[in-house]
């Protein structure tokens, strides 16, 4: 998943990439057993931020989200459960962002969507942490992502050669070609967000500290990456 967002008056607000408010908000209305849940999903986001996934604890999870330890097992029968669950709530939620951002075309379209998996990756540093590592323990989800992943390429992919033939490029690369690239770049651009948020590496930090210089840089690396 990969590609990558320039702002537009239209785009929904930043709170809509963040994962935990949209779990919140959309059972802020719902009975108290699904804000109860909604509450146990978005205090695991929460602490995914500082904490890896293997030494997440219920005790943490409930203190997050204020409710009694034994209320979590009312709805989850362990943590594996409520973090495979939503895992796999998230996939959707990343889908729906990029898909609803993904506007206009060529250069506008790569920085469109870049700025988008950027702000997923700001608002959701745990979770995007989850889902570009390996989830063996996860299969549910891992599938769910790279069915995500192989769909989002191909359809880059796709856009790419019908520009290129609409350019007349006589040494366009192959389908599978460009597929191995759009797979590269992703995971080039992956590995960059991670050691930005979790790599604790000064002088990476103090390079990025401009985001739209990040964001041009990306796009950058992606557009020049699919050319012929």
């Amino acid at each position: 998943m990969r590609v990558p967002v320039e702002p537009r008056p239209d785009r929904p607000s930043i709170e809509a990439f963040c994962f935990a408010d949209a779990v919140s908000g959309a059972a802020a209305n719902g009975r108290k057993s699904e804000r109860t849940q909604a509450r146990l999903r978005a205090a695991t986001c929460r602490l995914l931020e500082f904490v890896p996934p293997a030494e997440l604890k219920v005790a943490d999870i409930c203190r997050e989200a204020g409710v009694a330890h034994g209320t979590f097992y009312v709805y989850f029968h362990d943590i594996h459960c409520l973090l495979a669950d939503t895992l796999a709530s998230f996939v959707g939620f990343v889908q729906s962002a990029m898909r609803g951002t993904a506007t206009g075309t060529g250069h506008e379209r790569v920085r469109s969507t870049t700025a988008t998996y950027v702000e997923l990756f700001e608002r959701n540093p745990g979770l995007m942490r989850c889902l570009v590592s390996r989830m063996d323990d996860y299969p549910e989800a891992m599938t769910a992502f790279q069915t995500l992943n192989r769909e989002w390429t191909a359809t880059v992919v796709d856009a790419r050669l019908r520009r290129l033939a609409r350019e007349y490029h006589a040494e366009a690369p192959s389908r599978e070609e460009l597929l191995r690239r759009a797979y590269a770049l992703g995971g080039m651009i992956d590995q960059y967000l991670i050691m930005l948020h979790f790599g604790r590496d000064d002088a990476l930090a103090a390079l990025s500290r401009d985001r739209d210089a990040v964001i041009d840089t990306l796009s950058l690396i992606w557009e020049r990456g699919m050319e012929p």
